[in-house]
């Protein structure tokens, strides 16, 4: 699969709990990366492996020199820190102004993240959290190096019509206009959607059919359930069993979506699970 490029259109539709909740259930080793150049949040939320604070200053920030002189992804993992549940973290820029120093380097990153699960060493995906995108952030520079770019909505009226628009935008740049419903394109482009458990069935059958309507290119491949509670034990804030909770449940459900979509490409044994190693900021 190599690189999976989560990012929504605007307001918080909770892009990092997505990312970190598919990254505790991925079946294959993974790196999780936050490519905000807004900045990124696991810092301030989850704690490391060692029980203290994750450094700041080692991640997206440290990468940069580095970068400049050319990237092999393996050196990758020279910048990584395990939360405490063991997953594996690119930490995040830590304010906005900080993204002038990857200026330029957007594709570099790109291209190190995808090859990444094709290393002889140590072979893994890349999530990348990217934040709120429009049509000049940087970061959207990582994903014509990606093999999905997923759109994470929730379900008001408005932010519908806002990943709807965002996705035809998408098509329009990285597949040079809109795709009908046989588009093959790649990326693919998906939406995750957050909504009641009750209701999302439904909501996706019709969001699905309005971006096929639209000839957006884009097609509604899971949901994940909106579950605060879920989301305060994922960043370590709730006590609970958090391999119970709707949260990771649907989000198991979505990884077993992509799975059989996209699964061709997952040609590597599966890694362990979320018991294993990956109970984030906890």
């Amino acid at each position: 699969m190599a690189l999976i490029a989560l990012a929504a259109d605007k307001g918080s539709p909770g892009v990092t709990t997505a990312a970190v909740a598919l990254a505790a259930v991925w079946p294959r080793r993974v790196l999780l990366a936050e490519a905000d150049p807004a900045g990124g949040d696991l810092v301030y939320r989850s704690a490391a492996a060692h029980g203290g604070p994750l450094n700041p200053n080692t991640g997206m920030l440290s990468i940069a020199a580095t970068a400049r002189r050319g990237l092999v992804p393996d050196q990758l993992w020279d910048h990584v820190q395990p939360l405490s549940g063991g997953l594996e973290v690119l930490v995040g820029l830590g304010i906005a102004e900080q993204a002038a120093g990857l200026a330029g380097l957007w594709p570099t990153l790109g291209r190190a993240f995808a090859s990444l699960a094709d290393s002889p060493h140590a072979p893994a995906d890349v999530i990348a959290d990217c934040g709120r995108i429009s049509g000049d952030t940087p970061a959207v520079e990582l994903f014509p190096h990606a093999a999905l770019v997923l759109l994470v909505s929730r379900t008001e009226p408005e932010a519908i019509a806002r990943v709807r628009d965002r996705a035809a935008a998408l098509s329009a740049r990285l597949h040079g206009g809109p795709r009908g419903a046989a588009g093959l394109a790649s990326p693919a482009i998906g939406v995750v959607l957050i909504a009641d458990p009750n209701t999302a069935g439904k909501l996706s059958g019709q969001v699905n059919d309005m971006l096929v309507h639209a000839g957006t290119g884009a097609r509604v491949v899971g949901t994940m359930a909106d579950d605060p509670a879920g989301a305060g034990q994922l960043a370590g804030r709730k006590r609970g069993k958090l391999e119970k909770s709707l949260l990771i449940r649907t989000a198991r459900k979505v990884t077993a979506d992509l799975y059989q979509q996209f699964g061709a490409a997952w040609s590597v044994p599966a890694g362990p699970h979320l018991n294993g190693r990956a109970e984030a900021g906890r």
